[in-house]
């Protein structure tokens, strides 16, 4: 039984031993990216058939519940479409993909067991287990456009390091002041702790700095425009959706600890909510570069999350797990056009949208279903899921952060509708045709109607979200 509930991470530890031992050769790329595929979706199906099961591993540090097990899903089906979104690898230097693939697989590994983490040394362990991974695989682009990939490097590990740090120094505050480490013991002493003592408010900011990293939430987002634009874009197509889930389900389940009473954390959550959606979308609008203006939307995105989750009813809980879902494939999608469109593995600007509609049809119409997704334009995922997390604020109260949340979504129109109207509307520069082989075209029109149809039909979704967030 207990081997079953722990089956997903089994998996993924198997499939990085795949990805090493054919590391130790000279492998067909094609050999790590079938393992990968393969391997996380048995992962998948396994967290599947574990989502009604719950149990607590690893003395009570590790406890696998319907919460846990929905976001190793949503987490194994990143991976998988991480993997078939890249055939080739064209921006990583070809010698290194086993490893490439390998360290994508620890990541993921260690955001999986940051799911089921229910204990703040285990909850730091995952998060750096997913963090030095990606530290190592940011440098594997090819190096003969720039050394910008190196630059990119440094600046995740040293941002990482910093936030690190700060978690660590949160998590000696909110242990010296209750003594314990397990959140279930947390849970009905946090609330109290809050109120009565003045070192609570900022032992648990800090605490939760880490994951302000992971999700590019102000202010621990200055790494990422110069992180994206330095990755291949493979590799920032998978930092800007799966760490972003491991943050989601932490934050979801460390704000809940401090109860649903609006407090001093509340206040000190929501303000920085309201700057990283005003800095990450007046950022955005002057940008060229598409990765750039990605990565500022993204921490945009982070502050509409984090509505969500201080709303702290089950609406915004399970609003924020969809949101964070249609998140990962809004993005994909971008991405998706990126790494098809750059031949070359070159980072893109605006005006290399011009005539897409004439080059890849498909590539043009998958960029305006990412791009109208991320501004909230209905019918896809991204309206639903911006109106469930203003929604669910509204009926706690935030007023003031809704007024102000829709006010930046409608600043983000300008700059999405820019790549929409650069892929459509601008002159064909006479461009050659993109061809796409049979797998990618599948996959385009896979992403199209999972952002459509997920906005159109979300119940299903959410009522197990509510399911799932019904045991915070």
């Amino acid at each position: 039984m207990e081997t079953m509930l722990f089956l997903p991470e089994l998996l993924l530890i198997l499939l990085v031993l795949v990805c090493f031992c054919a590391s130790l050769g000279r492998p067909r790329i094609d050999l790590p990216r079938v393992a990968v595929m393969l391997l996380s979706t048995l992962a998948l199906l396994a967290s599947v058939a574990t989502l009604d099961q719950s149990g607590l591993l690893f003395f009570d540090a590790y406890r696998v519940d319907t919460l846990s097990q929905l976001f190793k899903v949503i987490l194994c089906a990143g991976l998988v479409l991480v993997a078939w979104v890249g055939p080739g690898l064209r921006g990583i230097e070809g010698r290194l993909g086993a490893e490439y693939y390998m360290f994508l697989a620890i990541s993921t590994l260690g955001l999986v067991m940051l799911a089921s983490a229910v204990e703040l040394v285990t909850i730091f362990l995952a998060l750096e287990i997913s963090s030095f991974a990606l530290f190592v695989a940011i440098p594997f682009r090819q190096p003969q456009h720039s050394r910008e990939q190196y630059e990119a490097g440094i600046k995740y590990v040293l941002f990482g390091a910093a936030a690190s740090g700060l978690t660590l120094f949160g998590m000696s505050y909110v242990f010296g002041l209750s003594g314990t480490t397990y959140l279930a013991e947390l849970a009905p002493l946090l609330p109290e702790l809050i109120v009565s003592q003045p070192l609570a408010v900022p032992g648990m900011v800090l605490l939760l700095c880490g994951f302000f990293y992971k999700l590019a939430l102000f202010p621990m987002h200055f790494w990422t425009p110069d992180v994206y634009q330095g990755a291949a874009n493979e590799t920032a197509g998978f930092v800007a959706t799966l760490p972003k889930l491991g943050a989601v389900i932490l934050l979801l389940r460390l704000v809940s600890l401090a109860g649903v009473d609006v407090t001093q954390l509340t206040w000190a959550l929501g303000i920085l909510a309201v700057a990283s959606m005003t800095v990450g979308n007046l950022a955005a609008l002057v940008q060229n570069d598409i990765k750039r203006l990605l990565a500022y939307s993204s921490i945009a995105h982070a502050g509409y999350l984090m509505l969500g989750i201080l709303a702290g009813n089950p609406l915004g809980q399970a609003g924020a797990i969809y949101y964070a879902l249609g998140y990962l494939l809004m993005n994909l999608a971008c991405f998706f056009v990126l790494y098809h469109l750059s031949g070359d593995s070159r980072n893109l600007s605006l005006d290399d949208l011009k005539g897409l509609y004439r080059r890849s049809p498909l590539l043009a119409f998958t960029l305006g279903a990412g791009a109208f997704s991320l501004a909230g334009i209905p019918p896809t995922i991204g309206f639903t899921g911006k109106f469930v997390l203003f929604t669910a604020a509204f009926q706690k109260g935030f007023y003031g952060l809704v007024v102000l949340a829709l006010i930046n979504a409608a600043i983000s129109i300008f700059f999405y509708l820019k790549m929409v109207r650069a892929a459509y509307l601008s002159a064909d520069d006479g461009g050659e045709a993109v061809p796409l082989g049979f797998g990618t075209r599948l996959l385009g029109y896979v992403l199209i109607l999972a952002i459509i149809l997920l906005g159109v039909l979300p119940q299903g979704f959410l009522a197990l979200a509510k399911e799932a967030v019904a045991l915070l």
